[in-house]
Order: structure tokens, then sequence, then C-alpha cells
């Protein structure tokens, strides 16, 4: 075997391209909020990972960032981003390597280009800008399959249960 053959078995992920895929900030209540805020408001976000297989060795993942600030009840802005990554995955059989890949090593890729375009959207709107919390993806992965395993044990019992029932 030749170095170069080596080369071409070896595992290879490459990141094409990133991207804004869809982006929009709300201020529904400026500029009146800029006026009442005397606290830090309250940050929910959310999170979601969506992976496109596109062709045979191309896939697109997408972070999925919604993050809204409350200060006493109203709504100061709303931020919905799709940040979206374009990657080339080659030389990897075994699916389940290839999930882990998409959903915990590509999403560590992009998400600090996500994180900063929060922060100068948040910025620009006239607030502080967002800083996002690093995410640990691969928890959210293991959590993910956690809950996929409960709900699958769940089914399986309820199908068993209707077996027993049906027999009966």
């Amino acid at each position: 075997m030749t170095p170069t053959d080596n080369q071409n078995v070896q595992p290879q992920v490459v990141i094409n391209t990133q991207y804004v895929k869809d982006l929009s900030f709300e201020s529904p209540e400026a500029p009146n909020c800029f006026l009442d805020i005397k606290t830090a408001p309250k940050i929910d976000l959310a999170l979601d990972i969506k992976v496109e297989h596109l062709e045979k060795e191309s896939y697109e993942v997408i972070l999925k960032i919604n993050a809204k600030a409350l200060h006493e009840g109203k709504s100061l802005f709303l931020i919905e981003l799709e940040y979206a990554g374009l990657f080339t995955i080659k030389n990897i059989e075994k699916e389940e390597q290839k999930e882990q890949i998409l959903l915990i090593y590509c999403p560590n890729l992009i998400f600090p280009f996500a994180r900063r375009v929060i922060a100068d959207v948040s910025r620009d709107g006239g607030f502080q800008p967002l800083m996002v919390n690093p995410i640990d993806f691969a928890a959210l992965y293991m959590q993910q399959k956690q809950q996929q395993e409960k709900e699958s044990k769940k089914e399986s019992k309820k199908e068993s249960e209707s077996e027993n029932d049906s027999k009966k």
C-alpha cells in the first residue's frame, strides 16, 4: 500500500462553506423598551440541529437558534437564526460514526460563527450583545439518544401489552 492509497481511506470531514440561511430580528416594544430597562432581561434560548443529506458525500448541517429577551413580561427582542455549514464526509462507513460527526463535530465547528451573528444582531438592535454560552453538543447528542431509547422501550412495552391483550 502506498502513502497515497492510505490517504484515500482516511476519514475526511471538509467544511466547504458556512452561511446564514435565515435570520430574523424583531424588537416589538422599541423604542419604549429602551426607556424602561433597569434590570437584566430574562433570556429564553432554544437550539435545534437539522441535517440534510444533499448528495452522496455532501451534507448541510443547520443550527436553528431562537433567542428571546423578556423584561417584566414584555418582549424586548426576538432573534431567529438558521446558520448552516456545507460538509463533505468521506471514507466513513459506520452510520453511527457519521451521525456523531454530523450532530457533534460539525455543529461544534459552525457554532462560534452563529454565536457571533447573534451577538452582532442583538447589539445592532440597540441592546447589549447577547453572548450565547458554549454548547456541549456531545452531551446533547447523548441526551437525545437516551430519550430515544426510553421512547423505544415504552413503545415495545405497549406493543407487548397489546399482544397479550389480544391473546386473551
